[in-house]
């Protein structure tokens, strides 16, 4: 009980962290607006679709297959545990077959987990090379993507360190790297964009590049010391070792049985065969997950100007403002509890609790999203004026507007899929990567209308677009999780999360009454004026909050 109190006092503290650490990034980011024109913000925008790229194929599967299957030890182990703990000499033996286990397990995930700079360098230099190889005329372009490229790799070095820190539930030492990595690379970001603006140099998006270089060291240096703190505490190493040492152990008479065992249970002496299993099946779901995540940035590259890319990249980092401070954060920790919570053997009363959770966080998360898609659109152009110059609101106005209509629908996904990923069996999750070849298929064939047939802009057809594909991955993740109470004899009752005729009846109200804010502070003559449309708006908006 008190190890359960502790690991949520410290998933609360990295959400917490979370949040101020993306806050905070986001308002560099603000600042940096400033310095940059639309087709500069586009240029960066890809740089950024690189990293992430390269990141997530190196990565992801490897994280959520060392969540879902920790290492087990084999039965030879356990058989020999179990005789020696009924022998005489019990209790010494047995907390020493307790260490060997808590060794075995991490230098297993340490093994695990340098896999991912291997993976991310046969990603990230055929990547770089092509994007290398496409025009650019933006100063830097090709250096900062260099530096891009080794942000990824000092990022992904520090994998094994992580990976120990969230095998021990160290919530806060996470929480603490993270947050000292974001205000290391939004110093090193802005201190190099202000030195150049002072001194007349035009350096592109090199500042963008600095900043994530400094963001990769801080956080190989904060998870390397919590790591090697773990190892030198649980007696293995923080380097890639062969598991022989932990397998030998025991009767001479068992040491050839326990090497049989290890052999089926190690690659080449090194990997756990079924978390390396398990990582290998969620591959290919990744490669098209991914795509799906990036391919707005893709595709925008290849049907549209870098003006346009740096408007879709506006709109996507103020209209996705809600799902970097919230949204990410609790749908990490989620799925680190569902994980945990259904991870076999399932006790009776789990399924229950996992539905209940389920259900909490899904409410929770429509609470806060549909108001913002029904009361936020009349505050884009004003707001947009405000906060980065009446030039970005002429051009992203209503892209942003649509975005907002659209953030219910990443809410729901993020926690429905959440999910998926933390109960899905291999053959399940093979069956999801056909069915999201088959989304990505509809999202690109709704960018090419939404692009290059429909009268839309740019930014508010790839937003379309985005909708589309997300709608049929929330329906394909709530069947999955329907079917999978139903097995389980746990009814899963969504009326609860439709809103009331009230509710929605207030939002298309205050809608209305909103919008004509400005127009109201017209009639008074009080003037116009951004902030003063906001201001009105936002005096008309409270009253419908309040009544939601």
């Amino acid at each position: 009980m008190a190890a359960q109190g502790s690991a949520l006092r410290g998933a609360s503290l990295l959400i917490t962290l979370q949040l101020a650490s993306r806050l905070l990034t986001f308002l560099a980011n603000q600042a940096l607006l400033r310095f940059l024109d639309a087709p500069l913000l586009g240029f960066s925008a890809r740089l950024e679709a690189y990293y992430l790229t390269v990141i997530f194929f190196a990565r992801e599967s490897l994280r959520v297959a060392i969540q879902r299957q920790p290492v087990r030890r084999t039965e030879s182990e356990s058989e020999s545990e179990s005789k020696t703990s009924s022998s005489g000499t019990g209790k010494g033996r047995s907390a020493a077959h307790d260490d060997d286990a808590v060794g075995e397990e991490g230098q297993a995930v340490v093994n695990l987990a340098y896999l991912s700079p291997v993976l991310g360098l046969l990603v990230a230099f055929p990547l770089a090379h092509l994007m290398r190889a496409a025009p650019s005329s933006t100063v830097s372009f090709n250096a900062a993507l260099a530096h891009y490229a080794l942000a990824a790799g000092l990022e992904l070095l520090s994998e094994p360190f992580f990976a120990l820190t969230q095998l021990r539930l160290r919530f806060g030492t996470r929480a603490a790297s993270e947050a000292l990595a974001a205000a290391a690379r939004c110093a090193a970001t802005l201190f190099s964009a202000w030195r150049a603006a002072r001194g007349g140099v035009d350096v592109g998006v090199l500042p963008f590049a600095y900043g994530q270089v400094a963001y990769g060291a801080v956080l190989l240096v904060c998870y390397g010391v919590a790591g090697r703190g773990i190892a030198r505490e649980e007696g293995f190493s923080v380097f890639p070792r062969v598991m022989g040492r932990y397998i030998n152990k025991g009767a001479k008479g068992e040491k050839a049985e326990k090497q049989e065992a290890a052999g089926e249970t190690y690659l080449l002496g090194y990997f756990y065969k079924p978390t390396l299993a398990l990582a290998g099946s969620m591959m290919g779901q990744s490669v098209v997950k991914h795509f799906l995540t990036q391919g707005d940035t893709l595709l925008v590259s290849a049907l549209s100007t870098p003006h346009a890319q740096g408007v879709y990249a506006l709109v996507s980092n103020y209209g996705g403002l809600l799902a970097r401070l919230l949204f990410q954060p609790v749908e990490e920790s989620s799925r680190a509890h569902f994980s945990r919570l259904l991870a076999s053997p399932t006790p009776p009363s789990a399924p229950p609790s996992a539905a209940r959770d389920l259900r909490r966080l899904l409410r929770l998360y429509l609470v806060l999203s549909v108001p913002i898609a029904a009361l936020a659109p009349p505050f884009a152009a004003p707001l947009l004026a405000l906060v980065a110059g009446r030039a970005w609101s002429d051009d992203a106005a209503s892209a942003l507007a649509a975005y907002c209509a659209y953030i219910p629908l990443l809410a729901l996904n993020g926690v429905l899929e959440a999910f998926v990923s933390s109960v899905a069996t291999p053959a399940q999750v093979r069956r999801q990567s056909v069915y999201m070849g088959g989304f990505s298929a509809v999202f690109a064939a709704a960018s090419y209308l939404a692009l290059r047939v429909l009268p839309l802009e740019p930014a508010v057809g790839l937003v379309v677009a985005n909708a589309v594909n997300m709608l049929c991955r929330i329906v394909w993740s709530g069947a999955f999780v329907r079917a999978y109470f139903a097995e389980r004899g746990v009814e899963s009752d969504v009326s609860a999360l439709v809103p009331s005729g009230a509710a929605v009846g207030v939002c298309v109200a205050g809608r209305y009454f909103i919008a004509r804010g400005p127009e109201i502070l017209g009639g008074l003559g009080l003037g116009g004026g951004a902030f003063m449309e906001v201001l009105a708006m936002g005096a008309m908006a409270l009253p419908v909050v309040a009544l939601l």
